[in-house]
């Protein structure tokens, strides 16, 4: 495989890790996180997912150095870089809004960081043309950003990035601003680009499906906090609690308690089977909208009684709204129902993920 002149400059992939750390602000009431203890793989695309606030921007700033968190260690590799200046880091950010300069061509944005280096003229030209190959802008070096689309951007922004070959390539919600079409080919673009430059990617965003389509390893955040981490699939299939479940892609949740040899849905409704449910007391059982069915499904399941409220055809399939043991519930069906029709939704065991009243995991999916 030929590998590309600019992934030759980043050497061995650096593994990147974090120890205990911890970020205050001063007279805040709260830390914006605390604890955290991370294992980013040499080369890989670790990310991070959370709502607004939950503190993963201002982790990306401590990694890159423009933060010096309150305790805690950093490493890239064998080097502890926590009080290390960024520039001296060997990391290149990509930040949300491009942050280009408006009067210089994107030539000029992208080699900005090699003239800081006092990389010499031909050497700062090859490389520039470098990252604008790997990035598609060939043909865009003497534009303005006022000439380019918001994609455009985004791309000299990823090259000024890379063009200096990081060991480690740090991103905040690099996709964040684009429409849902160009977010979508951007996304499969910064994978192939990763995997090209093998530089350790830590990336942070909000969106779900960002976050398991891109990531080696997944971190989930919540009020500065860790709620979970690990390969993505592995996660999405095993949330840990209610939130990560309903955070990476939704799910539907049914309060149901046991009442002697059945069990009984928040409104009075009787279920016959919940295969693997606990033994005893409440809980509350999950499932997602893709994992429903109208017959046909063999083995051991779940039968839930529901009514339709409403269907929105969605291409091949309906995103059908239901009403279920008094709540609103969601199933992606491929037959067509009516509202005001009863059905029976069926859902396999294996789709099936119970929790404790309080939001804890407390039964596995098998």
């Amino acid at each position: 495989m030929t590998v590309h002149p600019l992934a030759t400059r980043i050497g061995a992939p650096t593994p990147v890790a974090v120890h205990n750390l911890a970020k205050s602000w001063p007279g805040a009431q709260r830390p914006v996180f605390s604890e955290l203890d991370i294992d980013c793989p040499a080369g890989g695309i670790t990310i991070i997912v959370g709502p607004s606030g939950c503190g993963k921007t201002t982790f990306l700033r401590c990694l890159c150095g423009l933060d010096v968190p309150t305790k805690g260690e950093i490493r890239f590799g064998d080097q502890d870089v926590t009080r290390i200046d960024a520039q001296h880091r060997g990391v290149a950010m990509v930040f949300q809004n491009y942050a280009l300069y408006p009067t210089k061509t994107a030539f000029d944005n992208i080699a900005f960081p090699l003239r800081m280096a006092r990389v010499g003229a031909a050497e700062t030209a090859d490389r520039v043309r470098a990252a604008a190959a790997l990035t598609r802008i060939e043909g865009l070096l003497e534009r303005l950003p006022s000439q380019l689309s918001g994609g455009q951007r985004q791309r000299v922004g990823i090259a000024r990035a890379i063009v200096r070959g990081p060991s480690v390539l740090l991103m905040d919600e690099p996709l964040s601003n684009l429409d849902t079409k160009l977010r979508v080919e951007m996304r499969a673009e910064l994978s192939a680009l990763q995997r090209e430059l093998g530089a350790t990617t830590v990336y942070v965003t909000h969106d779900q499906t960002e976050a398991l389509a891109l990531a080696d390893h997944l971190i989930v955040m919540r009020d500065g906090k860790i709620e979970q981490q690990g390969a993505p699939e592995e996660i999405f299939r095993h949330p840990a609690d209610v939130f990560v479940a309903d955070f990476l892609g939704s799910m539907n949740l049914l309060a149901v308690r046991r009442e002697g040899e059945g069990m009984v849905l928040a409104d009075g409704t009787r279920v016959s089977s919940l295969p693997g449910a606990p033994s005893s007391g409440s809980f509350q059982l999950g499932f997602r909208a893709e994992d429903a069915h109208i017959g046909g499904l063999a083995g051991d399941r779940a039968t839930l009684p529901a009514m339709v409220r409403r269907s929105e055809l969605m291409g091949s399939e309906r995103l059908v709204h239901l009403h279920c043991g008094g709540v609103a519930l969601r199933a992606r069906l491929k037959q067509a129902v009516a509202p005001g029709e009863h059905i029976d939704l069926h859902v396999h065991a294996s789709a099936l993920h119970y929790f404790s009243d309080d939001g804890q995991r407390a039964g596995a999916v098998a």
